[in-house]
């Protein structure tokens, strides 16, 4: 379970995030939305320890990230946007690496790689070096990596970029395999339509705040709009007029 309470985070004299807080519950896909600018993608780095909040706290499973950055990482699977890979390695030796940083034992790292690989259905192009590989393939791989320690937390930013139609359904069938073993899923994307599909719960974060908190069938309540985009806009304006 992931919970954020309160996180303020600043950049000289932008205020990033003011504070943000929400649960991610286990067994459930939460859904982190919000336009560019807005904290979201601060908000994230917080959670994969990358950054220290000025204020306020974030805890995956009980664990401070800031008190106990390690332990909390080791509970964390993360596909950050734009995630890069080692160009001269192959796919499998990338998430064999990521496997051993993560303190798999040597004896079981092989097994784990490989049974990741038919999971992803990547064995295609598991031994190609990932130097010119589609967008596409490396997203793959830098799912694959985040999951090879088999995390209970899982955040997932933009998952679906740069994946065509049947990898994107291969991929929605997989994050609700990890849902029903009873993951918990940080779910960030700019589709609606993947957000209405997967996720059970939404946070929309605008100018730094939590604008609104709810299920998709609760959010359009509340903004009075039919469709998840249009009530998505209504949110932000909210926000943003006050």
């Amino acid at each position: 379970m992931i919970v954020v309470n309160d996180i303020h985070k600043s950049f000289g004299k932008v205020r990033a995030v003011r504070g943000v807080s929400f649960d991610a519950p286990d067994g459930k896909i939460t859904g982190l939305l919000g336009p560019n600018g807005a904290g979201k993608s601060t908000t994230l780095r917080v959670l994969y320890t990358v950054l220290k909040p000025d204020q306020g706290s974030a805890k995956i499973d009980g664990i401070d990230v800031v008190g106990d950055a390690l332990k909390a990482r080791k509970r964390i699977g993360a596909l950050p946007h734009g995630a890069g890979l080692y160009p001269h390695l192959t796919a499998r030796e990338n998430i064999a690496y990521y496997a051993t940083l993560c303190g798999i034992e040597k004896s079981r790292v092989e097994s784990r790689v490989e049974s990741i690989v038919d999971l992803l259905e990547i064995a295609d192009f598991a031994d190609r070096r990932t130097k010119g590989f589609s967008q596409g393939q490396r997203t793959k791989v830098a799912l694959a990596r985040a999951l090879v320690h088999d995390p209970q937390n899982i955040i997932l930013d933009e998952p679906s970029n740069g994946l065509d139609v049947m990898a994107t359904r291969s991929l929605r069938k997989l994050i609700l395999r990890l849902k029903d073993d009873g993951r918990c899923i940080l779910f960030s994307s700019h589709v609606m339509q993947e957000v209405a599909a997967l996720c059970d719960d939404i946070v929309i974060i605008s100018n730094g705040m939590v604008a609104i908190d709810d299920s998709a069938d609760g959010i359009r309540k509340r903004t009075g709009c039919d469709d998840l985009e249009d009530a998505f806009v209504a949110a932000i304006e909210t926000v943003e007029a006050d």
